[in-house]
């Protein structure tokens, strides 16, 4: 059953935060990587690349947890837990968005030449912090 989110971290999940994401590995290690996100109603949404680690891991098992702190109280550390309940490619709308968010810049501009955006979007379940 997805978390019911405060009004305090939902007013943050809108802000360009820094968010650190973790998948599972195969062999069952973490794989932890920044990202930019935003909330989309209850889902946290973000964008990543077709054959990273994220996309892979997701699909094998959708399990994330997503941490950030919230600038203004580095020693706050809120972590989102749930799971990936889409992984798809969708081309550069997400992305783009994402770069307006957190770098005032019409689009992205680092998509590499053959790059196939994913986006994922995650239930949350729990909000521990």
């Amino acid at each position: 059953m997805p978390a019911s989110i405060p009004d305090d971290v939902r007013a943050l999940l809108s802000e360009p935060i820094f968010f650190h994401a973790a998948t599972i590995n195969p062999d069952g290690s973490p794989q932890i990587s920044v990202i930019w996100a935003d909330l989309d109603g209850d889902l946290l949404r973000f964008s990543t690349a077709e054959g990273r680690a994220k996309p892979r891991n997701l699909r094998r098992d959708p399990r994330i947890a997503v941490s950030f702190s919230p600038p203004d109280d580095p020693y706050r550390n809120i972590v989102l837990h749930g799971r990936a309940v889409e992984i798809e490619p969708r081309g550069m709308d997400l992305i783009d968005h994402m770069a307006r968010k957190y770098t005032e810049a019409d689009r992205y501009l680092w998509s590499q030449p053959g790059e196939t955006r994913v986006d994922v979007a995650m239930e949350i379940d729990r909000i521990t912090g």
